[in-house]
C-alpha cells in the first residue's frame, strides 16, 4: 500500500503530469485545457491556505495520485461542505490506491470541521471514479443531464455525497 502524506511543494510536476493527463484524455474532469504547473501550485497553495487538506499517494519516490477538498461554494452558509477532487495516475488505477487516498481526504477533512464532502464527478461513464466513491460511502444523489461538453459530446455530471462526523445531526 502506497504511504499516504500531505502533498509538497517538489511533488508539483507529478501532480501537473497526473492532472494534465486526465484534462488530455479524460472526462472526469470539464477542464479543456491542461493547467501550467503555476496555475496548479496557486491551486493547491489557495486550498491550503484555507487549511483544507491536499494530499498525495506515494510509493517509493513515485506520486501515484493526489487528492484535495475546497469549499463547495463560498457563501457563508457552505462552510462546513467541501468538495472533493482525486486522480490517480493511469498505472495506479484499479489497485486500491484511489480508496485509500479518499478515505484519508474524508478523515483528515472531518478533522478541519467538514460534515458534507461532495464529489462532483464528471461524465455519468466514468464508473472507476462513482465506483471509489461508492466505496468509501458515498451516495448518489443525482445527475445533471448534458451539463458539459468535451470530446465532441455532451456528458452529464455525478452528485454524489458523504456526510462526515455528526453530519447535520448536531450543530457545528
Amino acid at each position: 500500500m502506497p504511504l499516504i502524506r500531505p502533498s509538497q511543494p517538489q511533488d508539483l510536476p507529478a501532480i501537473t503530469d497526473i492532472y494534465a493527463h486526465h484534462v488530455l484524455t479524460g472526462t472526469g474532469t470539464f477542464e479543456l485545457e491542461p493547467p501550467t504547473r503555476g496555475d496548479m501550485e496557486e491551486r493547491r497553495a489557495d486550498v491550503l491556505a484555507k487549511g483544507l487538506p491536499y494530499l498525495v499517494a506515494i510509493e517509493g519516490s513515485e506520486v501515484l495520485g493526489f487528492a484535495y477538498c475546497n469549499w463547495f461554494k463560498p457563501r457563508p452558509a457552505y462552510r462546513f461542505s467541501a468538495e472533493d477532487s482525486i486522480y490517480m495516475a493511469s498505472g495506479a488505477q484499479g489497485h486500491g490506491f484511489g480508496r485509500a487516498l479518499l478515505i484519508e481526504l474524508a478523515s483528515q477533512a472531518e478533522r478541519v470541521g467538514v460534515r458534507k464532502l461532495i464529489a462532483v464527478i464528471g461524465d455519468s461513464a466514468n464508473v472507476g471514479s462513482i465506483a471509489v466513491h461508492q466505496s468509501v460511502g458515498f451516495s448518489q444523489v443525482g445527475t445533471l443531464k448534458s451539463s458539459g461538453r468535451k470530446f465532441d459530446r455532451w456528458l452529464d455530471v455525478v452528485l454524489m455525497d458523504l456526510p462526515l462526523g455528526m453530519g447535520d445531526r448536531s450543530a457545528p
